[in-house]
């Protein structure tokens, strides 16, 4: 059974003997070099704290400095090291210097739409205009296909450049190779070994590409692609030192296109990300400004702000509304169109989650009854809507703690099919499973990334094809078992929590999949007061055994074991798990604890 492979792969101790907390996790202290921790905190003048989780995150004391100060040009890749990178780059001014009429082909998430963005302002950099063509998710589905290429073909479009899509689409390019049209493909998605017929097909996980840049986002492959103009515009001496425009004035697109696309924040991501986040916080972007007054971010950009406020307004529109919302406003130099695209993806949001919730209750519910051992767990219902299943599957898999597909079946098409979005957990490569089932025959079409994937399925073949993928995936999901506990980066006194600690800690972020937030574990607390607030979040006092307190808050826990123990407050002593957030209020900083698992401790 699952369960007890799960047991047999676990490999470290439980910090503070926590095998089975009230949310059912394991807890372990991640594991840390003792002499990188002396030699960083040292070297760096930090508090011992940060250089552990720097030390926890393979950082050595050579890279510490580069770490806490992340530069572009300290990890950006040479783009002649991605195939066709500069064949395409050479494509692109080749239709420039023509005149040639182009077009961008972009996906309809926000990875799509910063990347479509990044292309348009360059182009317009040098006086040239390209059409975006984003396709209706209801009506079109996902990537390219050959009636949209015909589409901007009679149009008038000689070169088609498709982003986030196109490099599993061999039918759709070899119809564009049939009538003519040129088409480059600028993409990140897993691909297999064959080669669709595109004029240039840039993607770091394309099998003869050697640049070691897989874990990017389409976002950032485009930012590099940018690069590559650059460097090819030089090589021609059509641009010049008077004219060569700034990738900095992009690189707010290529962060926001980054943290929403959930790749790992490490390395040129990283870089990418941080220096994104900079430039955003200025606010200079028509449609980025007008995106966080519609949704109150205020201040400096983080990626809370690109990832839960900006980032699911840009997606309302190719979930719920009109595909091409997002990638508009992040090109408009129009105000007065901007605040009205701001308000209309704001009010799409509000719908989406409506939507949202009534399809996770439903999902949830399936799940709940089945089988504990499986190694992924799918829902499929009638009529749900495929804009939204991507967002419940990610909300149950952080439920569930395994890889999860939503099915929306749609009977009224002919002939019927299904059509599911994915998300995984760490160690377990879900867009491979899903291109495996694909080449088995088993699905329409299929593929992603390790963390997301998507397809399309025969209703009446989803049970086989739940047998494949949980045949495929149970000795990945059981090898990863231990990367699946709740990490702490360490043990904290209620007194070591401080404002200055709080400040010292972001200097590792920014954080998100692949750099983790930093968690910490404060032993032998007692709930001294804990108020349901909202719908289900539940705010606390914790104090320890000398008196002192730590007030925090836990998000969406009322109705939990979690929720329920704090709720109870009283005598009873726990561990607490969490992050440590600064909150300011009246001008005054104070430190919360984020909370997001207790365990009980011996008296």
């Amino acid at each position: 059974m699952l369960d007890e492979a799960l047991t047999e792969n676990i490999g470290s101790p439980p910090l503070l003997g926590v095998s089975r907390s009230l949310c059912g996790k394991r807890w372990r202290l991640r594991a840390a070099d003792e002499t990188a921790v002396v030699t960083i905190a040292r070297q760096q003048g930090i508090p011992d704290a940060l250089a552990r989780v720097m030390a926890g995150r393979d950082i050595s004391a050579d890279a510490a400095a580069g770490f806490l100060t992340p530069r572009l040009r300290d990890s950006f890749p040479d783009p002649s090291d991605f195939a066709d990178m500069d064949k395409a780059a050479g494509l692109v001014w080749d239709a420039i210097e023509a005149d040639r009429p182009m077009a961008v082909f972009a996906d309809y998430d926000v990875d799509g739409a910063t990347s479509a963005a990044q292309l348009i302002r360059y182009f317009r950099h040098f006086g040239r205009s390209a059409e975006i063509y984003v396709p209706d998710r209801i009506e079109e589905g996902y990537g390219p296909s050959g009636a949209a290429f015909e589409t901007l073909q009679q149009r008038g479009a000689e070169l088609v450049i498709t982003v986030d899509c196109g490099a599993a689409a061999h039918a759709a390019l070899a119809h564009a190779a049939g009538i003519g049209l040129d088409v480059i493909v600028i993409d990140h998605h897993l691909m297999d070994d064959a080669m669709p017929p595109a004029a240039a097909l840039v993607n770091p996980n394309r099998p003869d590409d050697h640049s070691g840049c897989g874990h990017l986002a389409a976002a950032g492959v485009t930012f590099i692609f940018l690069a590559a103009l650059n460097r090819e515009g030089r090589r021609r001496g059509t641009i010049t030192a008077d004219n060569e425009p700034s990738l900095l004035d992009w690189i707010d697109l290529a962060a926001l296109g980054t943290i929403c696309d959930v790749v790992p924040l490490t390395g040129i991501n990283r870089a990418i990300t941080a220096q994104g986040l900079k430039a955003m916080s200025g606010w200079r972007h028509l449609g980025l400004r007008c995106l966080a007054e519609t949704s109150g971010v205020e201040g400096e950009a983080t990626t809370y702000h690109a990832g839960f406020l900006i980032g699911p307004r840009i997606n309302a529109g190719g979930r719920v509304g009109k595909s091409d919302l997002g990638a508009t406003l992040l090109t408009t130099q129009d105000e007065a169109l901007a605040r009205r695209i701001a308000g209309e993806l704001d009010a799409l949001n509000a719908e989406r989650r409506g939507i949202e919730a009534d399809v996770l209750d439903a999902a949830t519910a399936q799940l709940t009854a089945q089988a504990s051992d499986r190694a992924i767990l799918v829902a499929a219902g009638e009529g749900w809507h495929p804009g939204v299943i991507g967002v419940v599957a990610g909300r149950l898999k952080e439920r569930f703690d395994k890889p999860v597909i939503v099915i929306g079946i749609d009977r009224t098409a002919s002939p019927p099919i299904g059509k599911g979005s994915g998300r995984s957990v760490p160690g377990v490569n879900l867009g491979g499973a899903i291109a495996a089932a694909r080449e088995a025959g088993l699905l329409i079409s299929g593929g992603g990334h390790a963390m997301a994937g998507g397809l399309s399925v025969d209703p009446d073949r989803i049970t086989e094809l739940v047998a494949f993928l949980d045949a495929r995936l149970a000795p990945e999901l059981a090898a990863a078992a231990d990367d699946m506990a709740l990490k702490a980066d360490g043990v904290l006194s209620a007194s070591g929590i401080t404002p200055e600690l709080a400040h010292m800690l972001e200097r590792a972020g920014p954080f998100g999949q692949g750099n983790a937030e930093p968690r910490f574990v404060l032993p032998r607390m007692r709930v001294s007061f804990a108020k349901r607030v909202g719908t289900d979040h539940v705010r606390f006092t914790l104090s320890d055994l000398d008196g002192r307190r730590v007030d925090g808050i836990s998000f969406r826990c009322a109705d939990t074991p979690l929720g329920e123990a704090l709720l109870a407050a009283g005598p009873d002593l726990y561990h607490a798990f969490g992050r440590l957030k600064l909150d300011t209020w009246q001008g005054r900083e104070r430190v919360q604890l984020h909370l997001e698992d207790l365990a009980t401790a011996a008296e």
